[in-house]
């Protein structure tokens, strides 16, 4: 019984090991040039807006939105930070108030996506928060492309285990078909 049950901890650690490892290779890498509808920025760390400003300027998509945006910001205070004409602001750039974490992201890109119907988007969110940005999204959004475009980072190993662990939690809760 306790061979058993040392042999059932061993496969957990082994299995446990082997996901972080495929997580880790798996980081959302940048994409460069690439035509979608739309471009999706999550916020919430450095260089995601500026990378979907990017895209936009090189006409890889016709529209963005930001989502997590606080609710005092305005577009203009926006593209004034980004040294970025207000006019792009103005017709191409959306701002999303609602979203407050990864899941209300994906529930607010969802219905903006649904509003123009949208078949494909740019996600652009840091390499390590990639693989559950993407997972959250696929779940929201059906039969639409996602292409991610991870902002590189250098994620300490605690923020690594820490993302590992709430993308298997999130994994897990949707396979049991919790929402």
């Amino acid at each position: 019984m306790i061979r058993r049950l040392f042999f059932l901890l061993v496969l957990l650690a082994l299995g446990w090991g082997a996901g972080f490892a495929l997580f880790l290779f798996s980081l959302g890498k940048p994409l460069g040039a690439h035509r979608t509808d739309a471009v999706v920025v999550l916020t919430g760390g450095p260089g995601r807006i500026q990378r979907g400003l990017d895209a936009l300027r090189r006409e890889d998509a016709r529209r963005m939105l930001v989502s997590g945006v606080n609710p005092d910001v305005r577009p203009r205070e926006l593209a004034a930070q980004f040294s970025a004409d207000r006019a792009l602001f103005g017709c191409c750039v959306d701002l999303g108030h609602e979203a407050v974490d990864t899941r209300s992201n994906a529930d607010e890109t969802g219905r903006w996506v649904h509003d123009h119907d949208y078949h494909s988007i740019r996600l652009v969110t840091s390499d390590w928060h990639m693989a559950r940005a993407r997972l959250e999204l696929a779940h929201v959004l059906q039969g639409v492309t996602i292409v991610g475009d991870g902002v590189p980072s250098r994620p300490g190993w605690r923020m690594l285990l820490r993302e590992y662990h709430k993308y298997l939690v999130r994994r897990g809760a949707l396979l049991l078909g919790v929402d």
